[in-house]
């Protein structure tokens, strides 16, 4: 069973992101606040969670929090500013929208930029320790399956709807044969050389095709 928060009594906001490591769409975060006695036996690391248990237990999460909020940073922004401060960004917007001003900010993972006065601590592995950063950790993943499976849409090719648009060899070799979408991070490596000469050569007459009935 993980632990509520870090400091109770201090409407502590847990923070978590997701999407950090994807080569397309946004970077989600969330900030949730929950309350002393919070319990819910099935929260954990997003990761190490089931995709249906995961949508199970948000609105559990949304109706038993004090206060949350999720935002996310594009991927516009992300090639501007680097994913690590974006990713903060993200946070940032996230707790900026709480209805609670929190007490104490605790935040999944080393790196955090200070949010106004309210102090905060960094905890690696911190969604496998502290329920209000499971919790985060569940808001942004789901949020962000969400507007990827939205995209998977426009851009079918790409099944943004299965690998969320992280690196995966489908992901990749689809970048390979049709190119890159408006919603992918140009600042990162769509394609490692290692791997540019397993993969056919784009043809000219080929595009990311966007789907028409989304178009």
């Amino acid at each position: 069973m993980l632990q509520t928060c870090m400091y109770q009594n201090k409407h502590e906001a847990g923070c978590d992101e997701a999407g950090r490591g994807c080569l397309a769409g946004p970077v989600f975060a969330a900030a949730v606040i929950l309350p002393d006695n919070f319990k819910l036996d099935l929260l954990n690391d997003s990761k190490k969670m089931r995709d249906k248990d995961r949508y199970h237990i948000r609105p559990l999460i949304e109706k038993s929090a004090i206060s949350f909020a999720v935002a996310m940073v594009d991927h516009v922004q992300i090639d501007k500013v680097n994913i690590l401060n974006a990713s903060i960004e993200a946070m940032h917007k996230a707790i900026s929208s709480l209805t609670l001003k929190p007490g104490h900010i605790v935040v999944d993972g080393n790196r955090f930029k200070n949010y106004k006065s309210i102090p905060h601590t960094t905890v690696v592995k911190g969604d496998g320790k502290y329920a209000n950063i499971a919790a985060a950790s569940v808001l942004a993943k789901t949020y962000r399956d969400d507007y990827m499976n939205m995209l998977a849409f426009e851009y079918p090719d790409y099944q943004w709807n299965k690998n969320k648009g992280y690196p995966t060899l489908s992901h990749r070799k689809a970048i390979a044969m049709f190119g890159v979408t408006p919603y992918h991070r140009m600042s990162f490596t769509l394609i490692p050389k290692q791997l540019e000469f397993s993969f056919e050569t784009p043809q000219k007459n080929k595009k990311p095709q966007k789907n028409k009935k989304n178009a």
